[in-house]
């Protein structure tokens, strides 16, 4: 007994050391500069936003932004009045809602009637949930990618524990059920606040195909609930679509709707074209390091179809909708397919349960490739990432030019589009009537645009195999400041 003892107290303390490790890993390294396209953008559209106290119309750089809904910015305003305009309080949210898939998952592995209640199911849950790859990268960014992930997965587990609570043999599941219910419609709400149709589209979908798939009709209960569930969620995504429309008016319906939705998904508009296998790919390398056991969970579910759990069956469902919906988009990106990683995660964990159960020992090993993984997470912050947004982001670029006094001169582009300089220089971007940033095409555009402005020096973004032209030009003086992987920002005069 004292064996047996002393064996729970170190079980536990392994479970203890691995969840506040990764809380840790789940917060750490959101100090790095702003990457890519999409960060810095959805970053400035927020500080926009916050610094006018509007929590209705996004816009970026002055002019109106409506690609994407406000759920993101919201959470970016409210992390800005804590922590102020930051990289770490534009990327909060996001790790915050990356926990909170986590926390779903395991509130999923309690309530599933399909396992035992005295087992570690759910801490197996959570645990493959937080140290897969994708969960931890988009939680690490400031996108809308896991603000919708969350709130769906947040959904349908709420929907499953409904479902299961239904047939329950306990004596009174009813206010379970009810709570579970009004969840998955108030959280279909804030889906279609986090990232517009797809999170109304997809909950429906995933439920449709799972009662498809278990042969069986919905519950009166159920299908009643659609008329007032649907009602609610509507009130609930109501609070900024009603507001932005009474706002905007049909505006706002083209550009959100008919261009963000409709053509994004039937065209190559937005220039992300992939192959329809895209996806098939991708989703499997979401799972790592977990991969080999997510590889054999599938081959095991189907060969073992007709005998599944509702929970496999269940995931099952969640993972098909979202492959087959985004695999005949005409626009892919990799972000597209993570609310569908939640359900290769229950997947991957029930496999791992199992192989588990053979042999306790095996817990050991698993816990081992958690702990290397959060470890070698948190190395690549260190040592390589911060090297990488270095390269890639102007933040450096811009801060050498402002030490050098320079803080107010206009930015110019020439020969690219920094998406990177909305956060980093904002407010001195020159940009079209459109409001979208202006590429000069050549060095003698550049004197246009001093001559235009009074004369005054201007700081110039230029890639690096560019450099020359620009150097080069007679009507100007030119002084490279800094370079980075990719970019020059050089100050330009005209003699």
């Amino acid at each position: 007994m004292t064996k047996t003892e002393t064996q729970s107290r170190k079980t536990s303390y392994i479970w203890i050391v691995l969840f506040v490790l990764a809380i840790f890993v789940y917060f750490f390294g959101l100090t790095i500069p702003l990457v890519g396209p999409d960060e810095p953008r959805y970053a400035q559209v927020a500080r926009e936003m916050f610094e006018r106290s509007d929590w209705i119309t996004p816009t970026l750089g002055g002019h109106h932004w409506f690609e994407k809904p406000a759920l993101l910015y919201w959470l970016q305003i409210v992390s800005y009045h804590i922590f102020g305009v930051t990289e770490f309080a534009a990327r909060f949210g996001p790790a915050l809602f990356g926990l909170g898939t986590i926390l779903s998952l395991w509130i999923l592995g309690k309530y599933s009637s399909d396992q035992k209640p005295e087992n570690d199911f759910a801490k197996w849950l959570a645990l493959t949930a937080a140290s897969s790859l994708g969960l931890i990268v988009f939680s690490h960014g400031a996108s809308f990618d896991i603000i919708l992930t969350f709130q769906m997965t947040a959904a349908l587990v709420s929907f499953y524990i409904f479902d299961t609570s239904e047939h329950s043999t306990t004596a009174s599941p009813r206010f379970r059920t009810s709570v579970s219910l009004i969840a998955f419609y108030f959280f279909i709400g804030i889906s279609l606040i986090a990232k517009g149709l797809v999170g109304i589209v997809f909950p429906f979908a995933i439920v449709a195909f799972y009662y498809l798939l278990s042969w069986k009709f919905p519950s009166k209960i159920f299908i009643l609930s659609l008329l007032w569930g649907t009602i609610l969620a509507a009130f609930v995504a109501a609070t900024w679509y009603m507001s932005m429309y009474m706002r905007h008016g049909n505006s706002f319906i083209d550009e959100f709707f008919i261009q963000h939705h409709f053509q994004r998904y039937t065209s190559n508009k937005y220039f992300h074209p992939q192959p329809f296998y895209f996806f098939f790919w991708v989703l499997p390398l979401m799972t790592i390091p977990w991969l080999p056991f997510f590889v054999a969970a599938i081959w095991d579910f189907v060969k073992k179809f007709t005998t599944q759990s509702p929970l496999l069956i269940f995931a099952a469902a969640w993972l098909a909708v979202p492959l087959v919906f985004f695999s005949f988009s005409g626009s892919k990106l990799p972000g597209y397919i993570l609310p569908a990683v939640p359900a290769a995660i229950i997947l991957t964990a029930e496999y791992i349960w199992r192989f588990i159960e053979k042999n306790q020992k095996r817990a050991v090993f698993i816990q081992s490739i958690a702990i290397t993984t959060f470890v070698a997470v948190v190395a690549v912050l260190i040592f390589a990432v911060p090297r990488f947004a270095e390269g890639d982001s102007v933040k450096g670029l811009i801060a050498a030019a402002d030490a050098r006094g320079m803080s107010g001169a206009k930015v110019l582009s020439l020969h690219t589009t920094s998406h990177n300089a909305e956060f980093y220089a904002a407010g001195r971007l020159l940009r079209a009537e459109d409001g979208k940033q202006k590429k000069l095409l050549g060095a003698m555009e550049v004197f246009v645009e001093i001559r235009r402005s009074g004369g005054n020096p201007v700081l110039v973004l230029v890639p690096l195999e560019y450099l020359r032209e620009l150097m080069d030009c007679e009507p100007l003086n030119s002084e490279v400041l800094r370079k980075n992987d990719e970019l020059a920002i050089v100050y330009v005069s005209a003699k």
